[in-house]
């Protein structure tokens, strides 16, 4: 995996996006540390779809408890005294 300044990538960005494709991943420093990275279109696919949590319903989630379906609590949530 390369690693080059942000310097070299603007002049070299040409032959750094075609290693990209070819499925190297370069890694670009700003003052010695590492920013950004240069990665194949498919490759930042794979890693979005990775960053994305799925997520079911509340229901659904309900659904896989022991037992089934909940029975309906009938009785008035709160009693008032007048």
């Amino acid at each position: 995996m390369p690693i080059v300044s942000l310097r070299d990538a603007k002049t070299g960005l040409s032959s750094y996006v075609d290693d990209a494709i070819r499925g190297e991943y370069i890694t670009i420093t700003r003052h010695g540390k590492p920013v950004a990275a240069l990665v194949s279109l498919a490759a930042a696919e794979i890693a979005q779809r990775a960053q994305r949590p799925r997520r079911s319903s509340f229901l659904s989630y309900l659904k896989t408890f022991p037992g089934g379906e909940f029975d309906r609590n009938t009785s008035p949530s709160r009693e008032v005294d007048l």
